[in-house]
C-alpha cells in the first residue's frame, strides 16, 4: 500500500467511488425517462470501473509481481470500455434521432401572403 501517495490514494478511491455513483445515476435517469438506451451507457460503463479496480488492486499490494496481470487486465478493460462507452454513446444518439422524428413529424403548411 506504500505504492501511492495518501493524496494519490484519496484520488484514485474518490474516482471509484464517483464512477460507482455516475454508473447509479444514469441507470436511474434511464429509469425515470423510460429511455433504456441510458441504461446501456450505465452497462458500457462497467469496463472502465473494472479497469479502475484493477488497478487500485495492483498498487494496494504493492504493485507485486505476481498480480502483474492486473496491469494486462486494466490495459484490455479499458480498451474494452472506450468501445462500449462508444457504442452506448452511438446507441443514445439514434435513439435521440428517432425520438426527435417521431414527436417532430407534422404536416407543413404553406404560408400564402392575404391581400
Amino acid at each position: 500500500m506504500h505504492a501511492l501517495s495518501i493524496p494519490t490514494w484519496i484520488i484514485h478511491v474518490s474516482s471509484v467511488i464517483e464512477w460507482m455513483a455516475a454508473i447509479w445515476l444514469i441507470w436511474t435517469y434511464g429509469e425515470l425517462t423510460g429511455n433504456r438506451s441510458w441504461w446501456g451507457l450505465s452497462l458500457g460503463m462497467l469496463p472502465a470501473l473494472v479497469s479502475a479496480m484493477c488497478a487500485c488492486t495492483w498498487h494496494y499490494y504493492d504493485n507485486a509481481e505476481s498480480l502483474e496481470w492486473l496491469v494486462t487486465l486494466q490495459a484490455t478493460m479499458t480498451v474494452v470500455g472506450n468501445f462500449t462507452l462508444w457504442a452506448a454513446a452511438v446507441w443514445i444518439w439514434r435513439e435521440s434521432r428517432s425520438t426527435k422524428t417521431e414527436t417532430d413529424s407534422f404536416e407543413p403548411k404553406s404560408i400564402k401572403s392575404e391581400r
